[in-house]
């Protein structure tokens, strides 16, 4: 690998440590249904999310409310001193990625077949800290 990869990817890497966030790959789901999802929670803070997605029709919305729990739970692991009450922590980004496409076929008349295709996505959930942004924010200036 060359210096300049590796120095990327080491950037990359300190980055991931001060972020907080959790992954769920291949999630059976058509990603058109989990973005309409991702859409309702995105930007809001962690705990008005989590009653949000408890109350929410859609099936979707059950998966999303588990990855953002997980993703907590990783905030509480890097953050063992302090409390969660006295942290606003938000949905800083959630992106839906289109995952692998099954392709199946189903018996038509006249001996035909028509492809139906069962679709996967792959959800990214970010948490943010908004005390330690603003904190940041003041720095720059």
């Amino acid at each position: 690998m060359g210096s300049r990869k590796r120095h990327t990817a080491e950037a990359r890497k300190e980055a991931n440590k001060t972020q907080y966030f959790a992954k769920l790959n291949n999630c059976p789901t058509s990603p058109r249904k989990m973005r309409l999802v991702a859409g309702m929670v995105r930007g809001m803070e962690a705990e008005k999310a989590l009653y949000i997605l408890k109350h929410a029709p859609q099936e979707a919305s059950i998966r999303v409310r588990k990855l953002l729990l997980s993703a907590i739970s990783n905030w509480q692991q890097k953050n063992e001193g302090v409390r969660m009450d006295s942290v606003t922590l938000y949905i800083k980004e959630i992106m839906v990625d289109s995952g692998r496409t099954l392709k199946r076929m189903r018996p038509a008349p006249r001996g035909m077949g028509h492809r139906i295709l069962k679709r996967s996505n792959h959800v990214t959930l970010i948490l943010g800290n908004k005390v330690d942004e603003k904190v940041d924010e003041s720095n720059i200036k």
